[in-house]
């Protein structure tokens, strides 16, 4: 969906350079969305009307020419109604004039006022029913913002093309212009003049020469569900050319749409696509229109577009056909129901070009997390979920929707893994209830956890509606020669969440050597006890920028012997097993007991202590669940701990 990015001030990059800074459009590509979707909070209001029937098909007959901002169009739709009734309604600015509405050969009753065109149907239709109307009309279209319906040159040629996402259909075809019906099945007819070509949705069927040869009639065929926003069309002197790839053994044409003068660049460039094709296609499940193609189109903006198989493009930069590609899963396949949630869109898009360069590039993959990181605590505050969409500021964020919303993706992957999460991604890509439909972060979460055995409220909470982040303040020490005593504090930048929930990662150095270990931080205080066979002498909070964190420190605390003789309990609270530590007593024996709550005695051991430490291992998997009273006698002192399990 960054369609208006420039990338063309990255052309002049190194080699290098280009692989990585992928986080540096970013900011770009909000910027030049919040302008191009700024049309869409002016006056505008749902369109209740538009709720009572469903779309199955919609045939699309359009007449147009490159060098003449103009549209005359016949709009036949397939209709199912939702409530019984005699009218409905679409979407349509004004600039445009309907002729006529025509069912069955007969014309019906309409009004066209307030952007909307409201119909009478010749019958009372009931629910359920399948019904159809045709809608002829030309016009101008409205220029709004960056537009809709946009006339310019390249090379000195006329190109004209569309970019609609998400409301701006209505400015040059009447259709149903929210996120409520997609389109089951689409045809799309553009007559133009014959020195062209015309690119759209789907597979190409025919090109058929009228008029003396003077106009061609281009055919496509689109048999996937479709928002209306992702229709599109481009025609001017297209030179085409065809890659096709192998996927789980079906052959996938690609399909490109490029300028004659830079048909080089674009025959180079592709293969950056099909790399990406391949890998989104085994990790995400099988690419979501397998059975038609791939395409891209070039037009005349910096960035590109996601229509459904047809994704316009301004260049082959592989940071934007990565990012394009991802939203052919994300945005086209499954499609955020609210903008609300557009980080379901863009947040993916954002996180699997990541993912992409992070297979290409290994060598960047800190540099580019590291950079997102700082972008995201630049400000103490926000939340991935959208709590104003009248400000169009904030639905296009890129600290927020952007760089915060891929990286709950990438805290979802150290939560739960990579096998886990992609294999719950294929889930939500091929889930019956949302395949080629809307979706909420509800139902991702729901199928995460259904595929993790993990509950994942308090993550999504926390990370998805809180704001902020944390900072982790770590004490340490060593117990013995071979474990550490690891304490993990926090405090947080935002009132919103006093705790974050996470895996925390702790790199544990010294000049020789180097162990990153994981600890599952569920509250604050947190004590850890963890074999590890070297003294560190330094410990680095999330060395890999895998956190949304800042302001990270760690100290070691010493315990000299005379003074701190304790044992430490871990884990605590248990499931089965725990590991009682004793450290620094004085004595080389000790007496330790186990008790409940009612002071009954369930086990004792009298343990030697080698220099005033040893490690004891409880099996407690046959003890109920409760509270335990742990005490241990040495000499003449006595220490206790409670333990839950």
């Amino acid at each position: 969906m960054n369609r208006f990015l420039l990338f063309l001030i990255f052309l002049s990059l190194q080699s290098k350079a280009q692989k990585s800074g992928l986080h540096n459009y970013t900011n770009e590509i909000a910027s030049f969305e919040k302008n191009g979707h700024a049309r869409l909070y002016n006056n505008r209001e749902a369109n209740a009307n538009a709720n009572n029937y469903n779309i199955v098909y919609t045939r699309c007959e359009w007449e147009v020419d490159p060098a003449v901002n103009y549209i005359k169009g016949i709009i036949t739709v397939f209709f199912i109604m939702q409530e019984r009734g005699q009218s409905i309604s679409f979407d349509l600015v004004n600039e445009l004039t309907t002729d006529s509405v025509v069912q069955r050969k007969q014309p019906l009753n309409f009004s066209h006022t307030s952007n909307e065109l409201a119909i009478t149907l010749n019958h009372i239709v009931n629910i359920g029913q399948l019904d159809s109307i045709s809608i002829y009309y030309q016009g101008t279209p409205a220029s709004s913002g960056f537009g809709s319906f946009i006339l310019s040159t390249h090379d000195s040629v006329p190109v004209l093309w569309t970019l609609s996402e998400p409301y701006g259909s209505r400015d040059w075809w009447p259709c149903k212009n929210g996120l409520e019906d997609k389109i089951d099945s689409i045809d799309i007819f553009i007559n133009h003049p014959s020195n062209y070509k015309a690119a759209s949705n789907g597979l190409l069927q025919s090109e058929s020469i009228i008029n003396n040869g003077t106009r061609i009639i281009t055919h496509w065929k689109h048999r996937y569900p479709i928002a209306s926003y992702l229709v599109c069309m481009a025609v001017t002197n297209y030179v085409t050319f065809e890659n096709n790839i192998t996927l789980d053994g079906v052959e996938l044409p690609m399909t490109t749409f490029c300028y004659p003068e830079n048909q080089a660049d674009f025959e180079t460039g592709t293969q950056y696509t099909l790399n990406a094709l391949r890998l989104f296609h085994q990790y995400l499940g099988p690419y979501p229109f397998i059975k038609e193609k791939y395409g891209h189109v070039q037009f005349g903006w910096g960035g590109g577009m996601e229509h459904q198989t047809s994704t316009f493009i301004s260049n082959t930069d592989e940071r934007l056909t990565s990012h394009e590609l991802a939203h052919q899963w994300f945005g086209d396949n499954l499609t955020c129901a609210s903008w609300k949630e557009i980080w379901l869109n863009e947040g993916f898009a954002t996180f699997l070009a990541r993912f992409y360069f992070e297979q290409k590039y290994p060598s960047e993959v800190v540099n580019e997390r590291k950079a997102v990181v700082e972008d995201i605590t630049s400000s103490p505050d926000g939340s991935v979920y959208v709590n104003d969409t009248s400000d169009v500021n904030r639905v296009f964020d890129s600290r927020l929707t952007y760089n915060k919303g891929s990286f709950l993706l990438e805290m979802l992957r150290l939560k739960l893994g990579d096998s886990l999460l992609f294999k719950g991604l294929k889930e939500y890509q091929q889930s019956s209830f949302l395949k080629y439909n809307f979706t909420t972060t509800h139902d991702l979460e729901n199928i995460l956890e259904a595929v993790s055995a993990t509950d994942l409220n308090n993550f999504f909470t926390q990370w998805y509606t809180g704001e902020g982040y944390p900072s982790y303040y770590i004490q340490w020490s060593m117990l013995g020669v071979d474990h550490i005593k690891v304490k993990i504090n926090q405090t947080t930048s935002h009132a919103s969440v006093s705790f974050f929930e996470m895996k925390v990662p702790l790199t544990f150095k010294n000049n020789n050597q180097e162990e990153t270990i994981y600890f599952d931080n569920h509250s604050n205080g947190e004590v850890f006890i963890k074999e590890l066979n070297f003294t560190p002498d330094t410990i680095i909070v999330d060395q890999g920028y895998q956190l949304i964190s800042k302001n990270n420190s760690s100290k070691k605390i010493g315990f000299p012997i005379e003074d701190h003789a304790d044992f430490d309990v871990y884990p605590n609270p248990i499931k089965s097993n725990t590991v009682v530590y004793l450290h620094d007593f004085m004595e080389n024996e000790a007496n330790l007991s186990v008790y409940n709550m009612n002071g009954q005695l369930l086990f004792t051991k009298v343990l030697s202590l080698f220099n005033g430490t040893e490690m004891v291992y409880l099996h407690m998997e046959n003890f109920s669940k409760g509270a335990y009273i742990i005490n241990i006698v040495s000499g003449n002192k006595q220490y206790t701990k409670k333990i839950i399990k």
